[in-house]
């Protein structure tokens, strides 16, 4: 399967959160999956990372309005780069090209990320697939959002969102154990 990893640039290496990315990315190799990440630095690197050093095979989906914005260039890891001209892009290259989606902890990329794929599938523009997302924090949120706006979404929708506590749970969900 091919599986896009989403998640913040922000971590480093050696942190807690590069190096869950990283296990997440070996773990997806190790399984027989490739991956695809947006291509650059911090979750995107180490997940990258983690599948190469696993002998998997990672594609990078970059974009020359990120390269423009942040000045960044892919990571060494990536063996296959899809490159496209605007975010709006990517973002689709990121959502159709995978057969799974697993978003880390991150920020305001990540959290469009999972609702433009989410919604996609609401709206059955694309095919029902695992969306997961790992951590307490997307949990918390989910859950308030829920709560919050629970006439807005039948329950239907919301099922469509799985959660996972950690990166082994989540690749479990990919796996469907």
């Amino acid at each position: 399967m091919n599986v896009t990893v989403f998640g913040g640039a922000q971590p480093k290496e050696g942190t807690a959160a590069y190096e869950e990315a990283r296990e997440l990315g070996k773990t997806l190799a190790g399984r027989g999956h490739a991956v695809l990440t947006g291509g650059y630095m911090g979750t995107m690197e180490a997940v990258s990372r983690g599948a190469s050093e696993a002998g998997g095979h990672v594609i990078g989906v970059t974009c020359i309005d990120i390269e423009e914005w942040r000045g960044a260039k892919p990571n060494l890891w990536v063996k296959e780069e899809r490159r496209k001209k605007s975010l709006i892009e990517r973002l689709q290259a990121l959502i159709e090209g995978c057969d799974a989606a697993i978003a880390l902890p991150g920020g305001a990329g990540t959290l469009t990320e999972i609702s433009l794929m989410w919604n996609l599938m609401i709206v059955e523009s694309l095919p029902p697939r695992p969306l997961i997302l790992v951590g307490s924090g997307w949990q918390s949120t989910f859950d308030q959002f829920f709560k919050e706006f629970h006439t807005y979404m039948p329950i239907r929708q919301q099922e469509l969102i799985y959660f996972a506590k950690d990166v082994k749970t989540a690749v479990k969900i990919v796996n469907g154990e």
